[in-house]
């Protein structure tokens, strides 16, 4: 599926439900307000992938931080053309295109996880200590995505995302290297870090629609162990404090108007030993992944903000499937706290955007994994150059049931068609992959429908076994031909298909199916048997009534433990 009406009919129906602001971000007691002081809810997405690699975003999870996958890039290619390679890739990944849709969409804020090395060089490669070389080409991409978020009503908030030295133990998310002195480790990736802000600062003071700087994104450092542990234990956290501190006050003597956006330790949700507020600007930021969304889930940050007396803002949150989002959104949301979930895209299902990875760095990720054979220099080197120009907006596929979870469900949970159909006169086939928007329970019902595995202390949960097409609990996988049929379809399961009925009558149905033990499903009601075997079945379902009240079907698994579902035909009788 690429861009169609579609999908541009669902951005002008969920563009209404952006909070509306202008001018300056600013903290007024617990509340983020604009310059009229009016509440704003930042809903955003962040840029992860961009300018900072996370090896799961590519399939590569395995190898783990930039700096390793970009150095098996350089074994297959060597460095010329690897550099080539990282360029496309900044060059497609985000442009204008990508904001002007995300305000399509609803949204009113963009999040930019900052690679160090994309402004200034690492503390072991200046020539000198104590300086720092400055990269323009950076400084301009960044200028580039502020022009346009500007032109399309968007806040950018920056966010260092890999401080120098990196600032954890969870080394892919800041590209560190653990055989060289971490941030904490290291006063010199400190200065820097301090400098880099302040350079930052000094050329975006004059810039409101700039809504804020992210300090340290997710520090998690265990001081009292080093190297292990990331900072969930700690009491205190006196240097994740002193240095932010260190930070605003380098900030503040060129830059005094903007918010800073702090975080605490284990990821951003320690918050153990925070010293009274020191800025009259500033906000607490938490992140959460893969736990419950109820009350107690984020009572401690709302109790923090009320006796802290600063802002909240959930800085980043995600991974997870529709009903998870949903949910979230809602949570965060009735307690006047805005979110920005990640990422925008990536090689996967589940985010506003997929890039497609193309068969050739499926090779490149094969080998690189130790799954496979090295290919040759020259078809890696167009595996990756076709990699960067699949990242670009015009190719990534959309995903409508994601932004549907983000924006409708939270305030509307009624079911809503995926693709509009008409049924009349004549014979209509309906994808069983096709059941309607909407929340669990009321668009389609599956065993497992999120991955809460933070909560249960057990194993990460898939939703979509398949891992395809859509992100709700609906098991989805493709044919060879890249068609998608409902899989893992078992005894208690269902999915709504909405339809417009030109006028009431009868139609004899077919399901096509396929079991290799048997079972029984029933389409509007009415019950029909599945014979085992290995192959593809149409499965007759006669007379059904619809039209007037009857404005949907649902497919529903009567007594299956693997049946597959490719597709619903309707004949008029």
């Amino acid at each position: 599926m690429k861009f169609g009406s579609v999908f541009l009919a669902l951005a002008a129906l969920l563009s209404s439900t952006a909070a509306q602001a202008g001018g300056w971000l600013r903290t007024q007691g617990t509340q983020i307000v604009d310059d009229s002081g009016r509440p704003v809810i930042l809903r955003g997405m962040g840029l992860g992938g961009w300018m900072l690699q996370e090896g799961y975003m590519l399939k590569l999870g395995e190898v783990g931080q930039q700096h390793r996958i970009r150095a098996k890039l350089v074994e297959l290619v060597g460095e010329e053309r690897t550099a080539e390679f990282y360029r496309a890739w900044l060059d497609n990944h985000t442009t204008e295109a990508d904001i002007a849709q995300m305000a399509a969409w609803g949204f009113n804020s963009v999040r930019l996880p900052i690679h160090f090395d994309q402004l200034t060089l690492p503390a072991d490669k200046e020539s000198k200590a104590g300086t720092d070389t400055w990269h323009e080409e950076g400084f301009r991409r960044i200028d580039k995505l502020l022009a346009w978020s500007k032109k399309h009503g968007l806040y950018l908030i920056l966010d260092l995302h890999a401080a120098p030295g990196g600032q954890g133990n969870d080394l892919a998310i800041s590209d560190r290297d653990p055989a060289k002195p971490s941030l904490w480790e290291s006063e010199e990736n400190q200065r820097k870090t301090v400098a880099l802000w302040t350079r930052l600062a000094a050329r975006y003071k004059d810039e409101p629609w700039i809504g804020g700087y992210d300090l340290i994104n997710e520090p998690n450092w265990s001081f009292a162990t080093p190297g292990k542990g990331n900072g969930c234990d700690e009491t205190e956290s006196k240097a994740v404090w002193a240095l932010q501190q260190r930070i605003t006050a380098a900030i503040r003597s060129v830059d005094k108007k903007h918010m800073i956006i702090v975080e605490g330790n284990c990821w951003g949700n320690n918050y153990k030993g925070l010293p009274p507020a020191w800025d009259a600007n500033m906000a607490l930021s938490f992140h959460k992944y893969w736990n419950r969304n109820d009350a107690a889930s984020i009572a401690d940050i709302v109790k923090l903000r009320t006796s802290y007396g600063r802002p909240v803002w959930l800085g980043e949150s995600g991974e997870n499937s529709n009903v998870w989002f949903q949910d979230a959104i809602a949570l965060v949301e009735g307690e006047g706290i805005g979110w920005n979930f990640w990422p925008l895209k990536k090689i996967g299902f589940n985010q506003p955007l997929e890039i497609v990875a193309g068969d050739g760095w499926m090779k490149i990720v094969a080998w690189a994994t130790g799954k496979g054979p090295k290919p040759g220099a020259d078809e890696a080197y167009a595996a990756m150059m076709q990699l960067a120009e699949n990242s670009r907006f015009a190719n990534n596929v959309p995903k409508p049931d994601v932004i549907d979870a983000m924006f409708r469900q939270p305030r509307d949970a009624s079911p809503k068609a995926f693709v509009a159909r008409k049924l009349g006169a004549t014979p209509l086939t309906i994808r069983a992959a096709d059941y309607d928007l909407g929340p669990a329970g009321v668009a389609y019902s599956d065993t497992i429908d999120a991955n809460y595995h933070v909560a249960t202390g057990g194993e990460r949960t898939p939703w979509n076994n398949g891992t395809t097409f859509r992100n709700d609990g609906v098991d989805i996988a493709r044919e060879a031909d890249g068609a998608p049929y409902v899989a893992d379809f078992i005894s208690g399961e269902w999915m709504r298909y909405a339809l417009d009925v030109a006028a009431p009558g009868r139609w004899n149905a077919s399901i096509r199916v396929r079991s290799a033990k048997g079972g029984r499903l029933a389409l509007g009601g009415k019950e029909a048997a599945v014979a085992p075997g290995a192959g593809w079945q149409e499965v007759a379902v006669a007379d059904l009534a619809l039209g007037g009240t009857a404005d949907a079907l649902v497919l529903r698994a009567v007594d299956c433990n693997d049946c597959q579902v490719a597709e619903i035909r309707l004949e008029p009788r």
